[in-house]
């Protein structure tokens, strides 16, 4: 079975944008509960950072991330495509 590479890849990005949204909005909603669950992720405390969210920023970085995953996401079709011929 193929991978249609393009709507994998649209897929990918789609998803990336859904879940970058959500992310956005409960920083916005929820900075120092945010802040302390990523601290935690990472192993650091961002609470001495803070957050510096701008709406430019967060348009900006989901438009990267979405663009990034839908080139991931054609890229792991490519690849899963070649590996599907063998």
């Amino acid at each position: 079975m193929k991978l249609n590479e393009k709507a994998f890849a649209l897929a990918c990005a789609a998803a990336f944008a859904i879940v970058w949204v959500v992310c956005s909005i409960f920083v916005m909603a929820m900075p120092d509960m945010m802040s302390d669950m990523t601290g935690n992720m990472l192993h650091t405390d961002w609470k001495s950072m803070g957050w510096h969210m701008s709406i430019f920023g967060v348009l900006f970085g989901g438009i990267l991330w979405a663009a990034l995953a839908g080139i991931t996401g054609w890229l792991i079709a490519k690849i899963y495509n070649l590996q599907a011929d063998k």
